[in-house]
Protein backbone atom coordinates (compact mmCIF):
# COMPACT_ATOMS: atom_id res chain seq x y z
CA UNK A 1 0.00 0.00 0.00
CA UNK A 2 1.34 3.49 -1.07
CA UNK A 3 1.64 6.15 1.69
CA UNK A 4 -1.23 8.20 1.69
CA UNK A 5 -0.49 12.03 0.71
CA UNK A 6 -1.61 13.32 3.85
CA UNK A 7 -0.59 13.02 7.40
CA UNK A 8 -4.25 14.18 8.72
CA UNK A 9 -7.01 15.05 6.49
CA UNK A 10 -10.05 17.36 8.99
CA UNK A 11 -13.26 17.55 7.77
CA UNK A 12 -14.34 20.84 8.87
CA UNK A 13 -12.86 24.35 8.10
CA UNK A 14 -15.05 26.40 11.24
CA UNK A 15 -13.38 27.54 14.05
CA UNK A 16 -12.84 24.16 15.86
CA UNK A 17 -10.94 22.34 12.51
CA UNK A 18 -8.75 25.86 11.82
CA UNK A 19 -7.49 26.19 15.21
CA UNK A 20 -6.42 22.47 14.77
CA UNK A 21 -5.05 22.94 11.32
CA UNK A 22 -2.55 25.63 12.83
CA UNK A 23 -1.85 24.12 15.92
CA UNK A 24 -0.48 20.98 13.90
CA UNK A 25 1.22 22.84 12.18
CA UNK A 26 3.62 24.69 14.35
CA UNK A 27 4.13 20.89 15.33
CA UNK A 28 5.23 19.93 12.31
CA UNK A 29 8.38 19.95 9.59
CA UNK A 30 5.76 19.43 6.49
CA UNK A 31 2.35 21.21 6.94
CA UNK A 32 1.53 20.59 3.88
CA UNK A 33 0.71 17.09 4.75
CA UNK A 34 -1.92 18.38 6.96
CA UNK A 35 -5.70 18.87 4.74
CA UNK A 36 -7.78 21.22 5.53
CA UNK A 37 -11.25 20.23 3.96
CA UNK A 38 -14.47 22.97 4.35
CA UNK A 39 -16.85 24.89 2.43
CA UNK A 40 -15.97 28.15 3.17
CA UNK A 41 -12.09 29.83 2.73
CA UNK A 42 -13.43 33.37 1.05
CA UNK A 43 -14.46 35.79 3.19
CA UNK A 44 -17.68 37.52 3.64
CA UNK A 45 -18.39 40.38 1.45
CA UNK A 46 -16.02 38.94 -1.29
CA UNK A 47 -18.34 35.89 -2.35
CA UNK A 48 -21.87 37.75 -2.69
CA UNK A 49 -23.38 34.45 -2.47
CA UNK A 50 -22.11 34.72 1.24
CA UNK A 51 -24.51 36.30 4.06
CA UNK A 52 -23.18 37.23 7.07
CA UNK A 53 -23.46 34.79 9.87
CA UNK A 54 -25.37 37.06 12.84
CA UNK A 55 -24.42 34.82 15.58
CA UNK A 56 -21.43 36.14 18.57
CA UNK A 57 -19.45 33.70 19.97
CA UNK A 58 -18.59 34.27 23.79
CA UNK A 59 -14.63 33.01 24.11
CA UNK A 60 -13.60 32.53 27.51
CA UNK A 61 -10.05 33.36 28.70
CA UNK A 62 -8.71 30.50 27.68
CA UNK A 63 -9.52 30.46 24.25
CA UNK A 64 -8.85 33.84 23.68
CA UNK A 65 -4.98 33.61 25.12
CA UNK A 66 -5.18 29.82 21.95
CA UNK A 67 -6.18 32.10 19.66
CA UNK A 68 -4.01 35.16 20.07
CA UNK A 69 -0.95 32.59 20.28
CA UNK A 70 -1.74 31.36 17.01
CA UNK A 71 -2.46 35.21 15.54
CA UNK A 72 -6.07 34.29 14.71
CA UNK A 73 -7.50 36.88 16.96
CA UNK A 74 -10.30 39.41 15.42
CA UNK A 75 -9.62 43.09 15.86
CA UNK A 76 -13.00 43.53 16.91
CA UNK A 77 -14.02 42.18 20.32
CA UNK A 78 -15.99 43.25 23.10
CA UNK A 79 -14.53 41.89 26.59
CA UNK A 80 -16.18 40.14 29.59
CA UNK A 81 -15.51 41.36 33.43
CA UNK A 82 -18.06 40.71 35.13
CA UNK A 83 -21.30 38.25 34.51
CA UNK A 84 -24.53 38.61 36.00
CA UNK A 85 -26.48 35.48 36.62
CA UNK A 86 -30.09 35.72 38.00
CA UNK A 87 -34.01 34.28 38.09
CA UNK A 88 -36.85 35.99 37.14
CA UNK A 89 -39.23 36.24 39.85
CA UNK A 90 -37.11 34.74 42.37
CA UNK A 91 -34.42 35.49 45.49
CA UNK A 92 -30.87 35.45 44.66
CA UNK A 93 -28.46 36.66 41.88
CA UNK A 94 -24.42 35.68 41.29
CA UNK A 95 -21.66 38.09 40.05
CA UNK A 96 -18.85 36.58 38.73
CA UNK A 97 -15.99 38.96 38.76
CA UNK A 98 -12.46 38.60 36.48
CA UNK A 99 -10.20 39.78 39.54
CA UNK A 100 -11.60 36.89 41.52
CA UNK A 101 -9.68 34.85 39.08
CA UNK A 102 -6.52 36.91 38.87
CA UNK A 103 -7.42 37.61 34.95
CA UNK A 104 -7.82 40.76 32.52
CA UNK A 105 -11.05 39.60 31.09
CA UNK A 106 -13.27 36.56 31.78
CA UNK A 107 -14.04 36.12 27.84
CA UNK A 108 -14.74 38.26 25.14
CA UNK A 109 -17.25 38.34 22.44
CA UNK A 110 -16.42 38.26 18.74
CA UNK A 111 -18.76 38.39 15.79
CA UNK A 112 -18.62 34.68 14.04
CA UNK A 113 -17.42 36.06 10.72
CA UNK A 114 -14.84 37.96 12.23
CA UNK A 115 -12.85 35.05 14.35
CA UNK A 116 -13.32 32.75 11.19
CA UNK A 117 -12.23 35.03 8.83
CA UNK A 118 -8.69 35.62 11.43
CA UNK A 119 -8.29 31.96 11.54
CA UNK A 120 -8.11 31.68 7.64
CA UNK A 121 -5.96 35.03 7.09
CA UNK A 122 -3.67 32.77 9.61
CA UNK A 123 -4.35 29.76 7.68
CA UNK A 124 -2.93 31.51 4.36
CA UNK A 125 0.57 31.65 6.12
CA UNK A 126 0.94 28.17 7.49
CA UNK A 127 1.76 26.09 4.15
CA UNK A 128 -1.41 23.46 5.45
CA UNK A 129 -2.89 22.16 2.18
CA UNK A 130 -6.36 24.15 1.75
CA UNK A 131 -9.32 21.81 -0.52
CA UNK A 132 -12.68 23.50 -0.73
CA UNK A 133 -15.77 21.41 -0.34
CA UNK A 134 -18.05 19.22 1.10
CA UNK A 135 -16.49 16.33 2.21
CA UNK A 136 -17.94 13.05 3.10
CA UNK A 137 -16.24 9.68 5.52
CA UNK A 138 -15.02 6.90 3.32
CA UNK A 139 -13.58 3.67 3.54
CA UNK A 140 -10.29 3.48 3.50
CA UNK A 141 -8.03 -0.19 3.33
CA UNK A 142 -4.96 0.77 5.91
CA UNK A 143 -6.06 4.24 5.87
CA UNK A 144 -8.43 7.48 6.27
CA UNK A 145 -10.63 8.64 3.83
CA UNK A 146 -12.79 11.50 2.61
CA UNK A 147 -14.55 11.20 -0.71
CA UNK A 148 -14.18 15.13 -1.68
CA UNK A 149 -15.95 16.34 -5.05
CA UNK A 150 -16.05 13.14 -6.72
CA UNK A 151 -12.18 12.40 -5.83
CA UNK A 152 -10.86 10.03 -2.70
CA UNK A 153 -8.63 12.18 -0.20
CA UNK A 154 -6.55 9.42 1.87
CA UNK A 155 -4.49 10.07 5.14
CA UNK A 156 -3.29 7.99 7.68
CA UNK A 157 -5.83 9.39 10.11
CA UNK A 158 -8.79 11.59 9.67
CA UNK A 159 -10.49 14.34 12.09
CA UNK A 160 -14.54 15.44 11.75
CA UNK A 161 -14.80 18.45 13.13
CA UNK A 162 -18.16 19.81 11.45
CA UNK A 163 -20.67 18.51 9.26
CA UNK A 164 -21.56 15.18 10.95
CA UNK A 165 -23.96 15.16 14.05
CA UNK A 166 -22.75 13.09 17.22
CA UNK A 167 -24.36 9.89 17.43
CA UNK A 168 -25.25 8.63 20.68
CA UNK A 169 -26.54 10.97 23.71
CA UNK A 170 -29.67 12.99 22.14
CA UNK A 171 -31.94 15.65 24.05
CA UNK A 172 -34.73 17.99 22.24
CA UNK A 173 -34.65 20.60 25.13
CA UNK A 174 -37.86 22.38 23.17
CA UNK A 175 -36.32 25.51 22.94
CA UNK A 176 -35.38 27.63 20.37
CA UNK A 177 -33.13 30.80 20.76
CA UNK A 178 -33.80 34.28 19.70
CA UNK A 179 -31.09 36.25 18.53
CA UNK A 180 -31.30 39.49 18.36
CA UNK A 181 -29.38 43.12 18.94
CA UNK A 182 -29.98 46.21 21.29
CA UNK A 183 -28.96 49.07 21.87
CA UNK A 184 -29.20 50.18 25.66
CA UNK A 185 -29.73 53.70 27.17
CA UNK A 186 -27.77 52.66 30.40
CA UNK A 187 -25.19 50.13 29.17
CA UNK A 188 -22.81 48.89 32.17
CA UNK A 189 -19.05 48.53 30.23
CA UNK A 190 -17.90 44.37 30.73
CA UNK A 191 -21.10 43.36 32.18
CA UNK A 192 -23.04 40.13 30.66
CA UNK A 193 -26.14 39.04 31.91
CA UNK A 194 -27.57 35.57 32.45
CA UNK A 195 -30.88 35.37 33.63
CA UNK A 196 -33.48 32.35 34.07
CA UNK A 197 -36.62 32.62 33.24
CA UNK A 198 -39.76 29.76 33.34
CA UNK A 199 -39.17 29.35 29.47
CA UNK A 200 -35.19 29.20 29.26
CA UNK A 201 -32.38 31.33 29.57
CA UNK A 202 -32.16 35.46 28.29
CA UNK A 203 -28.24 36.52 27.81
CA UNK A 204 -27.27 39.57 26.96
CA UNK A 205 -23.36 39.87 26.05
CA UNK A 206 -21.67 43.07 25.23
CA UNK A 207 -21.02 43.37 21.07
CA UNK A 208 -18.05 44.18 19.46
CA UNK A 209 -19.64 47.17 17.30
CA UNK A 210 -20.76 49.50 20.42
CA UNK A 211 -20.33 49.82 23.84
CA UNK A 212 -23.49 50.53 24.07
CA UNK A 213 -24.61 47.88 22.24
CA UNK A 214 -25.97 43.75 23.43
CA UNK A 215 -26.17 40.69 21.40
CA UNK A 216 -29.21 39.00 22.70
CA UNK A 217 -30.06 35.23 22.90
CA UNK A 218 -33.12 34.47 24.40
CA UNK A 219 -34.29 30.97 24.94
CA UNK A 220 -37.84 29.92 24.97
CA UNK A 221 -40.78 27.25 23.22
CA UNK A 222 -40.32 27.11 19.51
CA UNK A 223 -44.23 28.59 19.28
CA UNK A 224 -43.16 31.67 21.76
CA UNK A 225 -39.83 32.10 19.50
CA UNK A 226 -41.63 32.52 16.64
CA UNK A 227 -44.18 34.98 18.61
CA UNK A 228 -41.54 36.69 19.57
CA UNK A 229 -39.96 36.97 16.27
CA UNK A 230 -43.14 38.11 13.80
CA UNK A 231 -43.76 40.81 16.73
CA UNK A 232 -43.32 44.57 15.55
CA UNK A 233 -40.01 46.27 16.82
CA UNK A 234 -41.44 48.22 19.39
CA UNK A 235 -44.10 45.08 21.12
CA UNK A 236 -40.18 42.81 20.80
CA UNK A 237 -39.12 45.82 22.47
CA UNK A 238 -41.69 46.14 25.42
CA UNK A 239 -41.50 42.05 25.69
CA UNK A 240 -37.74 41.93 26.27
CA UNK A 241 -38.13 44.47 28.78
CA UNK A 242 -40.49 43.58 30.79
CA UNK A 243 -38.60 39.97 30.68
CA UNK A 244 -35.18 41.32 31.24
CA UNK A 245 -35.61 44.34 33.78
CA UNK A 246 -34.21 47.60 33.73
CA UNK A 247 -30.66 46.73 34.62
CA UNK A 248 -29.70 48.67 31.92
CA UNK A 249 -31.88 51.11 30.77
CA UNK A 250 -34.43 51.37 28.01
CA UNK A 251 -33.73 48.71 25.28
CA UNK A 252 -33.87 49.52 21.39
CA UNK A 253 -33.68 46.50 19.62
CA UNK A 254 -31.40 47.10 16.18
CA UNK A 255 -30.91 44.65 12.75
CA UNK A 256 -33.02 41.54 12.33
CA UNK A 257 -33.88 38.89 14.45
CA UNK A 258 -32.92 35.00 13.94
CA UNK A 259 -33.92 31.72 15.22
CA UNK A 260 -32.09 28.54 15.61
CA UNK A 261 -33.74 25.34 16.89
CA UNK A 262 -31.77 24.06 20.35
CA UNK A 263 -30.74 20.01 21.11
CA UNK A 264 -27.61 18.14 22.38
CA UNK A 265 -25.82 15.54 21.24
CA UNK A 266 -23.10 13.71 22.02
CA UNK A 267 -20.81 10.65 20.77
CA UNK A 268 -17.74 9.09 21.34
CA UNK A 269 -14.62 11.16 20.36
CA UNK A 270 -12.98 8.19 19.02
CA UNK A 271 -14.58 7.21 15.66
CA UNK A 272 -12.89 4.13 14.50
CA UNK A 273 -9.13 3.45 15.32
CA UNK A 274 -7.77 6.25 12.47
CA UNK A 275 -10.78 8.86 13.06
CA UNK A 276 -11.53 11.52 15.74
CA UNK A 277 -14.07 13.28 16.36
CA UNK A 278 -13.85 17.07 17.94
CA UNK A 279 -15.90 20.26 18.17
CA UNK A 280 -19.61 19.95 17.01
CA UNK A 281 -18.83 16.65 15.55
CA UNK A 282 -18.26 15.39 19.20
CA UNK A 283 -20.94 17.43 20.78
CA UNK A 284 -23.32 20.11 20.42
CA UNK A 285 -24.53 22.16 23.35
CA UNK A 286 -27.14 24.17 25.11
CA UNK A 287 -25.80 27.42 24.59
CA UNK A 288 -26.16 28.33 28.06
CA UNK A 289 -22.95 29.84 29.84
CA UNK A 290 -21.53 30.18 25.99
CA UNK A 291 -19.42 26.75 26.45
CA UNK A 292 -19.77 24.91 23.34
CA UNK A 293 -16.78 26.28 21.02
CA UNK A 294 -14.72 26.51 24.42
CA UNK A 295 -14.87 23.11 24.81
CA UNK A 296 -14.48 22.72 20.88
CA UNK A 297 -11.18 24.76 21.32
CA UNK A 298 -9.99 22.78 23.89
CA UNK A 299 -10.78 19.32 22.20
CA UNK A 300 -8.27 21.22 19.40
CA UNK A 301 -5.89 21.46 21.80
CA UNK A 302 -5.68 18.72 23.58
CA UNK A 303 -5.80 16.85 20.33
CA UNK A 304 -2.86 18.61 18.68
CA UNK A 305 -0.92 18.06 22.27
CA UNK A 306 -1.38 14.06 21.89
CA UNK A 307 -0.65 13.84 18.30
CA UNK A 308 3.01 15.57 19.26
CA UNK A 309 5.15 12.74 19.39
CA UNK A 310 3.10 10.69 16.29
CA UNK A 311 4.00 13.59 14.11
CA UNK A 312 7.80 13.35 14.46
CA UNK A 313 7.45 9.40 12.91
CA UNK A 314 4.33 9.57 10.96
CA UNK A 315 4.85 6.70 9.63
CA UNK A 316 4.35 4.79 13.04
CA UNK A 317 0.95 3.18 14.11
CA UNK A 318 -1.52 6.81 15.38
CA UNK A 319 -3.89 4.31 17.32
CA UNK A 320 -2.20 4.88 21.04
CA UNK A 321 -2.56 8.20 20.63
CA UNK A 322 -5.57 8.89 19.37
CA UNK A 323 -6.81 6.40 22.18
CA UNK A 324 -5.23 8.29 24.78
CA UNK A 325 -6.78 11.63 23.68
CA UNK A 326 -10.33 10.08 23.70
CA UNK A 327 -9.49 8.90 26.97
CA UNK A 328 -8.21 12.34 28.45
CA UNK A 329 -10.38 14.52 27.00
CA UNK A 330 -13.58 12.37 28.70
CA UNK A 331 -13.96 14.08 32.14
CA UNK A 332 -13.97 17.79 30.79
CA UNK A 333 -16.14 17.13 27.95
CA UNK A 334 -19.41 14.88 30.22
CA UNK A 335 -18.69 17.84 32.92
CA UNK A 336 -19.27 20.85 30.76
CA UNK A 337 -21.95 18.83 28.57
CA UNK A 338 -23.65 18.16 32.10
CA UNK A 339 -23.65 21.71 33.26
CA UNK A 340 -24.91 22.94 30.23
CA UNK A 341 -27.71 20.22 29.87
CA UNK A 342 -29.08 20.78 33.81
CA UNK A 343 -28.70 24.60 33.98
CA UNK A 344 -31.91 25.51 31.30
CA UNK A 345 -33.60 22.17 32.84
CA UNK A 346 -33.36 22.87 36.42
CA UNK A 347 -34.55 26.38 36.19
CA UNK A 348 -37.54 25.82 34.07
CA UNK A 349 -38.94 23.19 35.51
CA UNK A 350 -41.99 25.18 37.11
CA UNK A 351 -41.72 24.09 40.78
CA UNK A 352 -41.61 26.66 42.96
CA UNK A 353 -39.81 24.18 45.24
CA UNK A 354 -37.11 23.95 42.75
CA UNK A 355 -37.11 27.37 41.67
CA UNK A 356 -36.85 28.90 45.16
CA UNK A 357 -33.95 26.15 45.82
CA UNK A 358 -32.18 27.57 42.75
CA UNK A 359 -32.37 31.31 43.72
CA UNK A 360 -30.88 30.07 47.43
CA UNK A 361 -28.25 28.20 45.29
CA UNK A 362 -27.17 31.47 43.32
CA UNK A 363 -27.38 33.21 46.89
CA UNK A 364 -25.20 31.06 48.25
CA UNK A 365 -22.71 31.54 45.22
CA UNK A 366 -22.68 34.84 45.95
CA UNK A 367 -22.07 35.09 49.64
CA UNK A 368 -19.51 32.35 49.42
CA UNK A 369 -16.38 32.53 46.99
CA UNK A 370 -14.91 29.34 47.54
CA UNK A 371 -18.42 27.40 46.11
CA UNK A 372 -18.17 30.13 43.35
CA UNK A 373 -14.73 29.56 42.34
CA UNK A 374 -15.15 25.85 41.21
CA UNK A 375 -17.94 26.84 38.88
CA UNK A 376 -15.99 29.93 37.65
CA UNK A 377 -12.73 27.82 37.04
CA UNK A 378 -14.81 25.50 34.61
CA UNK A 379 -16.25 28.29 32.85
CA UNK A 380 -13.44 30.28 32.17
CA UNK A 381 -10.90 27.06 31.41
CA UNK A 382 -12.82 24.27 31.30
CA UNK A 383 -11.53 21.08 33.88
CA UNK A 384 -7.93 20.84 33.94
CA UNK A 385 -6.84 17.14 35.32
Amino acid sequence: MNTPPYDIAISGAGPVGSTLALLLALRTERPERIALMGRRFTPVGKDHCQEADPRTLALNHGSRVLLEHLGAWPDAAADITTVHVSQRGRLGRTLIRHNELGVAQLGSVVGYDAVLASLHQALERSGITRLEGSPSPSHGIGCAEFILDGQPIRSVLAVQSDGARPQGIERQYGQNALLAMVRASRPRSGWAFERFTAHGPLAFLPHPQGDDIYGVVWCSPPAEANRLLQLQQAEFEQALQSMFGDRLGTLRCIGDRHIFPLSMHAGPSLINPRTVAIGNAAQTLHPVAGQGLNLGLRDAAQLSQALTPWLAFPGSDPQPSLAQFAKSRRPDRWLTAGVTDVLPRIFATGNPLIEHACGLALLALDLLPPLRAPLARQLLQGLRI
